[in-house]
């Protein structure tokens, strides 16, 4: 990367800015600091419009990527710089899970969608996962609080794709007083009853079902109720996910009509589960955080 840029936002020693690029009317960050909650090295990517580099406050999205990515996919291919430049909002996206290095012994799985770069953005109570695997209490707690303590932020709205949109629907509905709103692409809406849900939360949580629950985000929606005057979510119409029923969208849309909460739910025909239907739908998710951050 180029690193012909040297401005950091940040004097925070616990932060190590990796690199920054001049990117539209902003610049592209990347920082990694040594987390409590993981007890591992963390990477996030942060995307500074000028605003903020001039030491305005602008509302943020908090991007949760989905199964085996890092913060490195959806800052390459998503192409959210333009439109966060023009409106002048902070683009955040974290890692998915810790990740083993040569100090760390990560407990990890051969399969994708239980180990390293997945983890459901939950905190895991069985060994060996709960040393590491704590990415609730790192999202909701200690980087929400290094983000809010460090950089120029008014409010923060949450998304995701994929396992990173049953994150963001999960988190953003357990800690509505921390996000201000809520959208997601073609999310996994219903953990703990998709095959990919029910491997990782036997590892994560083993056999007690009331965990499971706990961690599912249509259940969190059916047991807190309406948080949001309304919230976004995509879904590609041909997403083979969506018919080999890992994503279960039916069963978002019917905790939200339970409950009364507000969903404008979109499928996009044509479209599948990957970047390109991304860069498709995220100006849209990119303007509905925006206007729900100018009634904050």
């Amino acid at each position: 990367m180029n690193n012909s840029y040297n401005n950091s936002l940040s004097t925070n020693t616990q932060l190590t800015q990796k690199s920054v690029n001049r990117c539209f009317d902003g610049e592209q960050h990347y920082y990694s600091h040594q987390s409590i909650a993981t007890k591992t090295p963390m990477t996030f990517s942060i995307y500074l419009p000028d605003e903020a580099l001039t030491g305005k406050v602008c509302p943020a999205i908090l991007y949760l990527s989905g199964l085996t990515c890092n913060a490195d996919n959806v800052t390459h291919k998503a192409h959210f710089q333009q439109r966060c430049s023009e409106l002048g909002m902070i683009f955040i996206a974290p890692d998915t899970s810790p990740r083993s290095s040569e100090d760390d012994d990560v407990p990890n799985d051969e399969r994708y969608f239980v180990g390293q770069g997945a983890s459901y953005y939950v905190d895991a109570t069985c060994a060996p996962w709960a040393k590491n695997f704590n990415m609730q209490s790192y999202i909701v707690d200690e980087l929400y609080d290094l983000l809010r303590s460090e950089f120029p932020i008014s409010s923060i709205g949450v998304t995701g794709h994929s396992m990173g949109g049953h994150g963001a629907l999960l988190l953003g509905f357990k800690f509505p007083s921390k996000f201000v709103s809520v959208s997601a692409l073609s999310p996994v809406s219903a953990a703990s009853e998709s095959a990919w849900g029910e491997a990782a939360y036997t590892e994560y949580f083993g056999d007690d079902k009331a965990q499971w629950t706990q961690a599912d985000a249509a259940q969190t929606i059916k047991r807190v109720g309406r948080q949001y005057s309304r919230i976004l979510v995509d879904q590609g119409g041909a997403d083979n996910f969506l018919a080999e029923g890992q994503l279960q969208t039916s069963k978002l849309q019917q905790a939200c009509e339970e409950v009364a909460q507000p969903l404008t739910l979109r499928y996009q025909a044509g479209h599948d589960h990957s970047y390109y239907f991304i860069q498709t739908v995220i100006n849209d998710h990119i303007d509905h955080h925006w206007r729900m951050a100018q009634l904050y």
